[in-house]
């Protein structure tokens, strides 16, 4: 009796209609599904959402080199469904443990004619969006194939509203302003950037974004004709050819978070449901934290009787900065425009003699490595991704020797396919020698960090160091950055900034940068944003006798729970986080002040002691000034917010 109930429950969910050759595929909770017909033009699939059509009739083509377009005059066999329901723990992430709950449908996908070449497509249902990829079993007649364009296709309904990055081409930092418009006023052949938010009529979301890139071209989006559709980063100099690969192989998965809140967008988990379990065995030693960056403060250091500069007592005074303030990490970066290791290019870039496992003259790597952890702090580098990578085992053997427990790794600006295996290998590498790594120029995440925890965070945003030499970074800016780039995962935005100044103050300085926005904004952006690795970059006598500073001392980087307790797109946002038995709630708001209410209803039984950090009432003229006070709250309590103007709130709630 429970077999045919399941076999009812199966027909009924996956295929109402097959006998008409379409495939309804539901969510679990029956709100999102995606449906599948086979054309003689192509496979097509439609989304509808709370029965409302997102993405209409799109098809699903892929354009080979010598064996041409796969896509018209293919058979499709019966397809292979079941329901996954699994929880995973994460070592590293926004959640600690994960529900991966769908539907999936295998559609093996076969030509009529010439070598008869089979494709699966392989889509999963949630609750909260869809993924699909394409799946090149191994078969006798295609050993291998040339990928030219893949044609993934969204005809997105009703002209929504499009929060993107626009690109001009696919050497990119990913670092930019996000542009709001409709879809209708887009440019054909207009690079987007992903993951892109849509925001529909009738206060529906849905975000494009890809999950599980491996050995494969990072995505963007281009519109034809109206129709959005998949953009591949071309190989270097190979005349348009995006992908080689030898069979079996398969694509990432092809994401569309869907939810009718935005917050919906932001706590899901589909991108590491997406990806394989840690290929890391011993993670005892990986330690997620906060970490200095000497370099965007300028490497300051107060009047000393030693030479600031590549030494070991420069690095010595931020490690002190650490033990004495409960910060994790001390990074060793450069002086005076050198990189801590030798080289002979001209600024960072690397020259032909460059050597990352040789520290210049004056620095003792083995030294600062020895006294870090005398005091209990870690030691990162950073490093030129082309001047590590053609000796990376011999260069994290002696990082390894020296007691370096990670690096960042910059200028990548690539996201090709031999870029995407060159980072996937620099994970591989480092995981062998106990480091952890920080992607920057580096494309969005794509919930790897499952899969290689030892990726802490990345960078691929427009973010805080711009205020060294530009005036782009303004609370305006912050508030989009949630809405897009982070629903891909941690982000780095070079946090800790404590030179607050007015609009009308603000100047471009390479030392001692200033910030937009108020104290309390900065404090709130490590809650809302995703980051495993956070760094506090300003230089120590910022941080002494500050108000704020305990917040960034107690707030942590990984998390058990997240809930988006507000949130309009451009406008607000307020996320809260659990550890342990400890809330934080980070609010922050664009350059319009505003009351919010906000529920605390989602804590569980019990009181709480809530610190609360505040907009004082003359940041206007202060933005730097802010109002802690401590309160007793519990589940049934409702705060107004009072944000100030490029603004926010922290606080931390501990169970009592």
């Amino acid at each position: 009796m429970r077999f045919i109930y399941l076999l009812f429950y199966l027909i009924s969910c996956f295929s109402p209609v097959l006998a008409q050759k379409k495939i309804r595929v539901a969510s679990p909770n029956g709100r999102i599904v995606f449906t599948f017909t086979l054309t003689k033009a192509a496979p097509v699939y439609h989304v509808t959402f709370d029965g409302k059509t997102l993405v209409d009739d799109s098809e699903l083509t892929l354009n080979f080199q010598g064996s041409g377009l796969f896509g018209p005059n293919l058979s499709y066999k019966k397809p292979a469904l079941r329901i996954i329901d699994e929880t995973y723990d994460l070592t590293v992430g926004k959640v600690k443990t994960a529900r991966n709950h769908c539907r999936e449908a295998i559609f093996p996908l076969t030509e009529k004619t010439g070598n008869h070449r089979q494709i699966n497509l392989t889509v999963r249902v949630f609750d909260d969006g869809i993924a699909f990829r394409y799946e090149f079993p191994k078969q006798p007649n295609w050993p291998n194939y040339v990928l030219m364009d893949e044609n993934s296709t969204f005809r997105l309904a009703e002209n929504p509203t499009v929060m993107t990055l626009f690109r001009i081409n696919f050497t990119t930092s990913h670092e930019g302003l996000y542009t709001t418009m409709p879809l209708s006023q887009i440019k054909n052949d207009t690079l987007m950037d992903m993951p892109t938010l849509f925001q529909f009529p009738n206060k529906q979301y849905l975000a494009i974004t890809e999950a599980a890139l491996s050995d494969y071209a990072g995505m963007y989006l281009i519109k034809k004709n109206n129709v959005l559709m998949s953009q591949l980063s071309p190989l270097p100099n190979q005349l348009g050819i995006k992908v080689k690969a030898e069979l079996p192989h398969r694509t990432p998965w092809r994401v569309m978070l869907i939810g009718d809140r935005v917050g919906t967008l932001i706590e899901s988990n589909i991108l590491t449901s997406l990806n394989e379990p840690s290929k890391i065995k011993d993670i005892s030693w990986l330690k997620p934290g906060t970490t200095t960056f000497p370099w965007w403060n300028g490497t300051i250091v107060p009047d000393t009787n030693f030479a600031p500069g590549n030494n070991f007592e420069t690095n010595k005074y931020y490690i002190d900065f650490c033990a004495d303030n409960h910060i994790d990490y001390h990074s060793v970066v450069e002086y005076g425009g050198h990189e801590w290791y030798v080289s002979d290019g001209i600024g960072y870039a690397p020259g032909a003699h460059s050597d990352a496992s040789k520290p210049v003259p004056g620095l003792d790597m083995q030294q600062v490595c020895d006294y870090a952890k005398s005091r209990g702090v870690g030691i990162r580098v950073w490093v030129y991704w082309s001047v590590l990578y053609p000796h990376i085992d011999s260069v994290f053997a002696q990082y390894e020797r020296w007691g370096v427990n990670g690096m960042m790794v910059d200028f990548m600006d690539r996201d090709d396919q031999e870029m995407v295996n060159i980072q996937e290998r620099i994970l591989q590498k480092a995981a062998e020698h106990k480091l952890h790594v920080q992607f920057h120029g580096a494309y969005k995440p794509t919930g790897m960090h499952r899969t290689y925890p030892n990726e802490l965070t990345r960078e691929g945003t427009l973010n805080y160091e711009v205020n060294k030499w530009d005036t782009l970074v303004t609370p305006d800016h912050d508030i989009n950055f949630p809405f897009t780039r982070m629903l891909a995962g941690a982000t780095d935005m070079h946090m800790g900034g404590f030179r607050a100044v007015p609009t009308s103050k603000f100047r471009v300085h390479y030392i001692r940068p200033m910030m937009f926005g108020t104290r309390c904004h900065q404090l709130a952006m490590y809650v809302v944003l995703e980051s495993y690795l956070q760094m506090i970059a300003d230089y120590p006598d910022a941080y002494k006798n500050q108000p704020g500073f305990e917040f960034l001392q107690q707030v942590p980087t990984t998390w058990d729970e997240v809930r988006v307790l507000a949130a309009e797109v451009g406008q607000h946002i307020t996320i809260a986080r659990r550890h342990g038995s400890d809330w934080y709630i980070g609010s922050i708001t664009n350059e319009t002040a505003r009351h919010l209410p906000i529920s605390l209803d989602f804590l569980p039984e019990g009181t709480y002691t809530a610190e609360i950090y505040s907009d004082a009432p003359d940041v206007a003229q202060e933005p730097n000034h802010l109002t802690k006070e401590t309160r007793t709250l519990s589940r049934t309590d409702v705060l107004t917010l009072k944000l100030a103007a490029g603004g926010g709130q922290a606080m931390r709630l501990r169970k009592r």
